[in-house]
């Protein structure tokens, strides 16, 4: 995909991945359109990143979705790359999250993606062409310790993202799904407050990595057209041999657990 001159709406703008990824799009000559709740964090966004225009939308109302992406689109033209990375996960024991966090989690992961996608799809249509990007995790690829609430809404993300790639495909429309690592951001640092120390000890041997690099990976993506695009060798293992490659993931992980416990 050509980038320069194309109007990209990136959601999670204000932050993390969704800051990183605006920038480098911007970067390469995309009119980028910003979107999050803080208004404070967008205009300090806006002056990172030149984008063109901010948008303070809760992307869990749709809208919310639907009038605020309208505004976006009457002032900048239709949206030609959507990147939906608002998100956020939530981390605990299973049976001492409540109710709402499961909820949270979906309105916010899943349907957060859901209404984005239905706010652009309908010009993509008429206009026979554009990229729609969701973002899941690793988390989506493989059950975690700890994110029981979190990983269903990226599992949920990520069979949307295969399900809109065969029905948009025919009419001239590019679909990829991210799957981040464990990701250096200030997302992250929250998730840190609440893990549990199996989800802890789960992790130790994945390497961090940061929203500027994970970004590169995904606007690389983009531009070469991917329909998965991961940052790592170890999620695109899990990616491409999930099938082969689970069970000996759940084996190490069962065995790290265990090791927690017993210290």
């Amino acid at each position: 995909m050509e980038l320069q001159g194309i109007h990209a709406i990136v959601t999670g703008g204000s932050s993390g991945i969704g800051l990183e990824t605006a920038r480098l799009l911007a970067e390469r000559g995309a009119r980028v359109s910003l979107v999050a709740r803080d208004r404070a964090r967008l205009a300090a966004a806006q002056r990172e990143t030149r984008a063109i225009q901010t948008a303070s939308i809760d992307v869990t109302e749709p809208d919310a979705v639907t009038a605020g992406f309208a505004k976006l689109t009457a002032a900048e033209g239709p949206c030609d790359l959507l990147v939906a990375s608002a998100g956020e996960a939530r981390p605990g024991y299973f049976e001492q999250l409540d109710l709402e966090v499961f909820r949270a989690q979906m309105d916010l992961d899943y349907f957060g993606t859901l209404h984005c996608v239905r706010a652009v799809v309908g010009s993509m249509l008429e206009r026979g062409s554009g990229t729609i990007v969701g973002v899941s995790s690793a988390a989506g690829l493989i059950g975690v310790f700890g994110y029981s609430a979190y990983a269903p809404a990226k599992y949920a993300v990520r069979g949307l993202m295969d399900t809109l790639r065969s029905e948009l495909k025919p009419h001239g429309i590019h679909v990829s799904c991210v799957y981040p690592p464990d990701t250096d951001t200030p997302g992250f640092a929250r998730e840190n407050e609440t893990k549990p120390p199996e989800t802890v000890a789960a992790s130790g041997s994945i390497n961090v990595m940061s929203g500027a690099k994970v970004a590169s990976k995904i606007v690389r993506g983009i531009e070469k057209g991917r329909s998965d695009i991961t940052a790592d060798f170890q999620t695109w293992l899990l990616r491409r041999a999930g099938g082969l490659v689970s069970p000996i993931a759940d084996r190490v992980m069962a065995a790290q657990v265990r090791k927690a416990r017993d210290s």
